[in-house]
């Protein structure tokens, strides 16, 4: 049944979307101890389980989020959004009480099924928003997004010092359990029955966001570029707690604020800063800057011997982010307006694709080159043995570097396909 949604529906969606994200960032500061507790092993191969937990999370996340867009489409919103919640509060249950990493694993899967909820949240805003009002109302979602990846890693960094690393998943699952509740009487179904329909296999393919790039070529590069760009990206997310610890003997609350420091920066740059450089420099200096910024701090996040060191260059490498959005607008500039849509659909599974591939590969590389004399191998196949003399824990952030300078060269060739964009973007 459809009802006319009351003045908590939206709050309902806020705290759906914020939770997703504390989840998110509150076990970062405490998951290389619990799964150093439940492996016994050292902080080297809970780098490498890490990024394993992290590929199995975004590929869920990759496949399930077009599956649940189209489960919403035709069962409702309400269905889809509450039994979401119900399970994430469920999995970060599991994750308090795993005794072995193969639990761990498993609950890292659901998490990511369940926390693909983003198109769901986005499609309940529209069905409850006049056209005039859903840009602020998306920004309101962003606002979420920000703040629960501010708020996460402090609560995840506090309680693993203050009670132990799976008290943070305690409290996660509380939470999730308390907004469910919340939802069963705020949330009202709003998609309508003659709006709905049937659920299709084919729409429900994460791949086919790609068809945009062979619809339209010249973003072909520009989309390369965000590749590996975001590739170089999940460096930080994926290797900073393990960073921190090895080099700087960190305790889970220092990683917490500093990651907290992390998401203040990207919320001070991506919330305000952005709307005054891009269209003061222009959308081609910007992705140019941006892009240059993070493969500098790169390198020097690599070699950073002191505290205060960390601190500056987060706040430096923040400005790097100015440089996604510079290159979504190029692109939805090369585009017709019909196809904006399409277009954040593309975007989106690009930065799904690279969190697949990214952690992974850093986390394998931290871990050869922070425990010296061990071979690293992909798919078997040994491709260097460390030893002592390279010892260097900060390698994956000058891969992040590499990759980073790389994505120049696909970006210098969009440009000279698209020719020199405007000075200038419209004003939002």
């Amino acid at each position: 049944m459809v009802k006319t949604p009351g003045r908590f529906a939206l709050a309902f969606i806020f705290l759906t979307v914020m939770l997703n994200m504390i989840g998110l960032g509150v076990i970062m500061p405490v998951m290389p101890q619990l799964i150093m507790d439940v492996t016994g092993e050292g902080l080297d191969q809970a780098a490498k389980w890490g990024g394993y937990l992290t590929f199995v999370y975004a590929l869920m996340q990759f496949i399930m989020m077009p599956i649940i867009g189209g489960l919403s489409d035709h069962f409702g919103r309400r269905p889809v959004l509450l039994v979401s919640m119900a399970a994430y509060a469920f999995d970060f249950l599991v994750m308090a009480v795993a005794p072995i990493i193969g639990v761990i694993i498993i609950a890292r899967l659901l998490a990511g099924a369940f926390a693909a909820t983003f198109s769901t949240a986005n499609a309940y805003i529209a069905d409850i928003t006049p056209p005039e009002k859903r840009a602020a109302n998306f920004g309101l979602m962003g606002a979420a997004f920000g703040l629960g990846f501010i708020i996460g890693p402090g609560i995840g960094g506090l309680l693993g010092d203050q009670i132990g690393p799976r008290a943070p998943f305690y409290f996660v699952a509380a939470l999730g359990a308390a907004n469910f509740l919340f939802g069963l009487f705020a949330l009202p179904e709003t998609h309508s029955p003659e709006n709905r329909r049937p659920f299709d296999w084919r729409r429900a393919n994460a791949f086919g966001n790609f068809k945009q790039f062979r619809q339209y070529p010249v973003m072909l590069p520009i989309a390369g570029a965000i590749f590996l760009y975001q590739l170089a990206h999940w460096t930080f997310p994926s290797v900073w707690s393990y960073y921190a610890i090895e080099k700087f003997h960190w305790s889970s609350s220092l990683i917490g604020a500093s990651l907290m420091f992390v998401g203040l920066m990207a919320a001070i740059v991506q919330g305000g800063l952005t709307r005054v450089i891009i269209p003061k420099i222009g959308e081609r200096a910007a992705a140019l800057t941006g892009a240059f910024i993070a493969a500098i701090t790169y390198v020097a996040f690599a070699y950073a011997d002191a505290e205060w060191m960390v601190y500056a260059l987060i706040a430096i490498s923040s400005l790097a982010g100015i440089t996604g959005p510079a290159l979504q607008g190029i692109m939805s500039r090369t585009i017709p307006p019909d196809a904006q849509g399409e277009l954040q659909g593309a975007i989106a599974a690009i930065a799904s694709l690279s969190m697949i591939i990214g952690p992974p590969l850093m986390t394998q590389i931290f871990a050869a080159f922070s425990a010296p004399g061990t071979p690293f191998t992909i798919a078997g196949v040994t491709i260097l043995k460390t030893g002592a003399n390279v010892y260097f824990p900060g390698a994956p952030f000058i891969l992040a570097s590499v990759l980073t300078f790389l994505a120049f060269i696909p970006l210098l060739i969009a440009y000279r396909r698209i020719g020199r964009p405007r000075t200038q973007t419209p004003e939002a």
